[in-house]
């Protein structure tokens, strides 16, 4: 049985160690504006220091250039190309033609991933980039698993296939989308989505017997509806047949996410893998999900994987952030029997912490009996987190170490 690869998202440097911290195999980064992240938080500077980083713990980095390139982005293409063969980064993520016929001139040395975006969802289009110099496709979502079993026996040997198994999913055909530019003067194509599909909306039919213009609201509750906006795409049941369909690698959508939810989603899926590939017969992604619950934002949803006509992925609610639980801080580094933690939100005596452990399910829960402030040693009651990069000293069990995250129960 082979292991897939767990492969998640970089927006920082910072991110891609709390992603290796907990269990990725790989990440995969913006290049600025050539991605279609372009808000997320990695430079030049970062993207070289997260490859040398990661080739030093034998890990790997992806780059994305995969937006829809205009004439003008060319010489920046080039450039970008050029830096990241001689950054040796493990593959570039791109999905535009005239892009991979720049890579495969610019950055020779490096392997081509086609990105989603080129809506890969049969075999004969696989085939295509591989001829074409692809070493591996990321399949298009709208694929159910029996169209996937039907790619991976008609592809070629060395031909790579990745999956989306977690995070959002975009309202436009393989993220493919043109309501941001739309209506908010920001392409999605171009790396600068505003996420349009997530607002709400007042909707109107159009009902000719009436005289106030023929327009009829069509309400959903006080907040209007949200037509647009999908659950959350979550395989983590399905993680035995994709295993053993033999997909190379398993993607998890989300470089704006914090590293909160990285290190609870990936700490996640690295243990369903791991635990499927020991012992097939007692998988059960029961406690899997119950952790996963603690950090969505949208309900869940298996989308178009076991079903193709599927329609309960859509999230009438809107975005919804989880009641129970939230970021509470990251460990900054031990000082003796005390923590120093950079808080993410407000934290008071008696509040409960859980201790995200890498390579554990299983949380550490701790009560805040004591807390200090870092600056001047005093012993505080509570904090509010009124800058970046804020601290305190905590009493952690002995498991906190330097990068692990701690979830606070409201």
């Amino acid at each position: 049985m082979k292991k897939p690869e767990l492969l998640a998202p970089a927006g920082s440097f910072k991110k891609a160690k709390t992603a290796f911290l907990y269990g990725a195999d790989a990440v995969y980064c913006g290049t600025g504006s050539l991605s279609l992240r372009s808000r997320a938080e990695v430079d030049n500077n970062d993207l070289a220091k997260t490859i040398e980083y990661a080739h030093s713990i034998n890990k790997k980095v992806y780059a994305a250039i995969n937006i829809y390139a205009l004439d003008e982005y060319y010489e920046e293409i080039k450039e970008q190309a050029r830096m990241l063969n001689k950054l040796k980064v493990d593959a570039i993520i791109a999905s535009d033609g005239g892009v991979i016929d720049v890579l495969k001139e610019y950055a020779p040395d490096v392997d081509i991933h086609i990105s989603t975006q080129a809506n890969t969802v049969s075999y004969h289009s696989a085939n295509f980039w591989y001829r074409n110099g692809a070493k591996r496709v990321i399949l298009g979502r709208e694929l159910n698993k029996k169209q996937i079993k039907e790619i991976v026996k008609n592809k070629p040997d060395d031909l790579e296939l990745e999956i989306f198994v977690h995070g959002a999913i975009c309202f436009g055909y393989s993220g493919r989308c043109f309501l941001s530019d739309f209506l908010a003067s920001r392409s999605a194509n171009l790396g600068d989505c505003a996420q349009s599909c997530r607002w709400a909306y007042d909707v109107y039919v159009k009902e000719h017997n009436k005289e106030n213009g023929g327009l009829m609201p069509v309400e959903h509750d006080s907040n209007g509806t949200y037509i647009f906006s999908s659950k959350d795409l979550c395989l983590i049941r399905e993680i035995p047949e994709i295993i053993d369909m033999g997909i190379d690698s398993l993607k998890i959508e989300g470089r704006l996410k914090t590293s909160y939810y990285l290190a609870s989603v990936v700490n996640s899926y690295r243990n369903a893998i791991d635990d499927y590939i020991k012992s097939p017969d007692s998988y059960n992604a029961d406690k899997y999900i119950q952790e996963l619950e603690k950090t969505k934002t949208r309900s869940l949803t298996t989308f178009y994987f076991n079903d193709r006509n599927n329609k309960d992925f859509q999230e009438y609610e809107g975005k919804q952030y989880n009641a129970n639980y939230e970021f509470g801080g990251i460990v900054i580094e031990k000082q003796g029997e005390k923590a120093k933690v950079e808080i993410k939100n407000k934290l008071k005596i008696g509040d409960t912490l859980e201790i995200i452990i890498p390579n554990k399910i299983e949380t550490k829960k701790i009560v805040i009996d004591n807390m200090w402030d870092s600056e001047t040693g005093k012993e505080i009651n509570h904090i509010n987190p009124g800058k970046t990069g804020q601290t305190v000293l905590l009493k952690l069990a002995q498991e906190a170490k330097e990068g692990y995250i701690l979830r606070r129960k409201k």
